[in-house]
């Protein structure tokens, strides 16, 4: 969806999905970011992957280059849509690593990154150890469910060995684009954001921290009341 501005819009922000639960649980806050910043003068386009959200296709045909492809062609509408002359890339956990990805291809004059992912096997192992303890909480389930019951699955949504073992490929490497990382996981970790703080990546706190992998509010929407107020502040004075 487009989020105009009256007028001129001489930058445009592409708001890249993360998938799965976090998509859901983001949604409302990307609807908000997008039109904050179109009050704010800067347009904004939100968009799903093929084969996730609203977008056509099955989930269990998701697939990384698509997605890097979809983005892409999303920057590209953009620009035609605003007239914009610079788009700005911004995603949260995969979204954020899919729009790293598409950087080069996308033409991203800056990436806003909110926890992003950027080592796949790591990730992969989390999604897995979450769903272990899901499928035994009994807050969701009368009895537990068994491994053959839970399996192919991240937190209730279907997931293929094909993404699956794209995800887990995923490592994560610098691009010669100006990048914020917007830093709101709840445990410090010495080298996280590492290759990309290395290579000159800033990185910007944000608290409290985002409850990405609490299982107890799966349900719930994910609120980050300052994140509008940094991603305007970034959008505004380009690296």
């Amino acid at each position: 969806m487009y989020h105009g501005v009256g007028g001129h819009a001489s930058v445009g922000m592409l708001l890249c999905p993360p998938l799965g639960q976090s998509l859901l649980r983001t949604h409302r806050l990307y609807r908000q970011l997008a039109t904050g910043l179109a009050a704010q003068g800067v347009c904004a386009l939100r968009f799903d992957y093929r084969c996730s959200g609203d977008s056509a296709g099955d989930s269990g045909s998701l697939d990384w280059q698509n997605c890097v492809a979809d983005i892409r062609q999303a920057a590209a509408e953009l620009r035609v849509r605003s007239g914009c002359s610079m788009v700005i890339g911004f995603g949260a956990q995969l979204g954020g690593s899919l729009a790293l990805a598409a950087a080069p291809a996308a033409g991203f004059a800056q990436l806003i990154l909110w926890d992003p992912v950027l080592d796949g096997a790591s990730h992969v192992a989390e999604l897995d150890a979450w769903q272990e303890t899901l499928r035994n909480d009994p807050l969701h389930y009368v009895r537990p469910r068994s491994a053959e019951e839970a399996g192919g699955q991240w937190l209730g949504f279907p997931v293929s060995l094909h993404w699956r073992a794209q995800v887990a490929a995923w490592r994560a490497a610098p691009v010669r684009v100006p990048t914020l990382i917007v830093d709101s996981l709840q445990q410090p970790e010495a080298g996280r954001w590492s290759p990309l703080a290395e290579a000159g990546a800033r990185v910007v706190a944000m608290r409290p921290g985002t409850q990405w992998g609490d299982l107890h509010r799966l349900e719930h929407a994910i609120l980050a009341p300052d994140l509008l107020r940094l991603v305007v502040d970034a959008a505004g004075q380009p690296a």
